[in-house]
């Protein structure tokens, strides 16, 4: 998916416009959640996430989904990564 569609979609889903967030190479966040809902399209690099024990690899053209204070690990690939992320109360 490319950054116009996503623009679409969130508006289509009632999300706000994103901001671009970039994390370091091989750098991770240990089991945490958000006080919000997050929707976001990979741009650079690579993404993992864990949800219940599973993990998955997001890349460039890829979106990942969390529900609101849904507990996940993060890690990030050798080139970090950065990504278009919205947030929803």
């Amino acid at each position: 998916m490319n950054s116009g569609q996503f623009l679409h979609l969130l508006r289509q889903d009632g999300f706000p416009e994103p901001v671009e967030v970039q994390q370091a190479p091989n750098g991770l966040l240990g089991i945490h959640e958000h006080p919000f809902e997050v929707k976001a399209l990979v741009i650079e690099g690579d993404i993992t996430i864990e949800v219940d024990g599973f993990s998955t690899i997001y890349k460039a053209g890829d979106i990942f989904h969390l529900a609101l204070k849904q507990p996940h690990a993060e890690s990030y690939g050798s080139e970090g990564v950065k990504y278009l992320a919205s947030r929803k109360q």
